[in-house]
């Protein structure tokens, strides 16, 4: 299952963007939930919870992608 994740800055960090979809629910539960889940960003393993995510990025987590879309441009 495809969810897009409207943000409206330049970037999202992961362990921001599985609390803000509610996978987590608090930020003591990242360093966690990351070191114990097979999380992909782009098709590469990942975890480190403040990777920066930016526009188009896809987060795979928990059988769902994750897609970030930014309304902020990058210059």
């Amino acid at each position: 299952m495809e969810v897009k994740v409207q943000i409206k800055t330049e970037y999202i960090t992961l362990g921001q963007l599985l609390k803000l979809t509610q996978i987590i629910s608090s930020g003591g539960e990242e360093k966690q939930y990351i070191a114990s889940h097979n999380i992909k960003v782009n098709g590469e393993g990942e975890n480190r919870r403040g990777r920066k995510l930016r526009n188009n990025d896809k987060v795979e987590v928990d059988g769902k992608t994750l897609i970030v879309c930014s309304s902020v441009i990058s210059r």
